[in-house]
């Protein structure tokens, strides 16, 4: 298991859940406080997730 730390602003946080779990099982989002999210992956799926997060990253600001 593979994880990725994102903070993004509070607003974000659904949008980018919906994203992520719409995206055939790639990963769950977990939450910390707010925008600092656990984004959490199978390791065989890293580029795939790499690459969403990416794409996601030009729609709204996200720290990686």
């Amino acid at each position: 298991m593979l994880v990725r730390r994102v903070i993004v602003s509070a607003r974000d946080v659904v949008f980018l859940k919906g994203v992520i779990e719409a995206s055939e099982g790639l990963a769950c989002v977990f939450a910390e406080h707010g925008g600092d999210l656990q984004v959490a992956a199978p390791e065989g799926r890293a580029a795939e997730l790499d690459a969403l997060l990416d794409e996601l990253g030009a729609e709204i600001r996200m720290v990686r």
